[in-house]
This record gives C-alpha cells, sequence and structure tokens, in this order.
C-alpha cells in the first residue's frame, strides 16, 4: 500500500472560492499535516534589498563603519581588561564584519538582478517604441513621396496666374483688334 502511496503526487488542500464552496477543477494549495513554511512577498524583499543595496554603496556607510570598527577597537585595547568583551585578535569584530558581508554580497546581487530586469524592460520598450518610430517616419515618407507625385500634375498658383494673364493680354489683343475694324 505504501508503495502505490509513494507514487501519487502530492494531496492538496482545495481552493475555496468566495462563497465557501470548493473549487475542484485547481489543486489544493497547502498539503494537511504537513508544517508549512512562511512565506514572504518577493516585491518587498527586493525593494528591501535595494534600499540596504543603496545604503551600503554610500559614503555614510563607510564613516559609520569605521567609527564602529574604530569604537569597537579603542573600547578592547585602552578600558580596563574587566569591560573588554572582545580581546586583542578581535575575534568576535572579525566575525561580525564577516557577518555583515555574507549577508551584503547577496543583497547587493538581488539588487544588480533586479535591477537588470528593469533595465531589460526599459531596452524592450525602447526597442518597441524606436520601432514604432522608424514604421510612422517610413509611413510619413511615402505619403510625402505620394504628394509630391500629386503635386507634379495640380496646377500650380504661379501656372494659373501665368495663363490668366496670357488669356488677358488675348483678349486685349481682340478687343484693340476690334476697335480698329
Amino acid at each position: 500500500m505504501r508503495a502505490r502511496e509513494r507514487g501519487r503526487t502530492p494531496r492538496t488542500e482545495p481552493v475555496t472560492t468566495g462563497t465557501g464552496r470548493t473549487r475542484l477543477d485547481q489543486p489544493r494549495t497547502t498539503r494537511p499535516g504537513l508544517i508549512t513554511l512562511p512565506t514572504y512577498d518577493p516585491e518587498a524583499f527586493g525593494k528591501l534589498s535595494e534600499r540596504i543595496a543603496r545604503f551600503l554603496g554610500t559614503g555614510r556607510f563607510i564613516v559609520w563603519m569605521t567609527i564602529v570598527v574604530v569604537v569597537w577597537v579603542g573600547w578592547n585595547t585602552l578600558l580596563p581588561d574587566e569591560v573588554h568583551f572582545d580581546d586583542y585578535p578581535f575575534i568576535f569584530l572579525t566575525l561580525v564584519l564577516s557577518l555583515q558581508a555574507s549577508y551584503a554580497a547577496p543583497l547587493i546581487l538581488l539588487a544588480q538582478n533586479r535591477q537588470d530586469d528593469r533595465d531589460r524592460v526599459n531596452m524592450e520598450q525602447d526597442r518597441a517604441r524606436s520601432d514604432r518610430n522608424i514604421a510612422d517616419t517610413e509611413y510619413l515618407t511615402r505619403e510625402v513621396a505620394a504628394l509630391r507625385q500629386g503635386l507634379g500634375e495640380v496646377a500650380t498658383r504661379d501656372f494659373l496666374r501665368s495663363e490668366l494673364q496670357s488669356l488677358l493680354k488675348e483678349i486685349d489683343e481682340r478687343r484693340d483688334a476690334s476697335e480698329v475694324l
């Protein structure tokens, strides 16, 4: 019996609708009887990591870290032995700095990956916008060329003016010729 159960897909809790009815067309989201892991919002975690990475890249962080290290070393070397909590090789300080570095590196990488994703989306949008601009420019170029060809067949104002002036001259000549007779 157990051999058959191992081959099955895990059963999860069915999804319910707003009316409290169970939806049978969707798998259950949790497995009954097992420990559920805590969930987190990846977007909120990403924003937090970006804020931390932004702070780690500032001069303010370097100044604060320098102050902490100087105070730590000064406390453990200049004050009496009774108040020392980390003697000369400063092993605890090394542990704290290693812990800070071990968290800082992945947070910085996460922030960089999120920035790369945003840059990729922006580049795709820019590329699409550029393609639309090129298509619009080509369309307008074709339209202007068609208008130029059409204008070649249309009478311009100067052409009409010259034709009217030649007609007026012809009328004047006929009038003068009829008066002479």
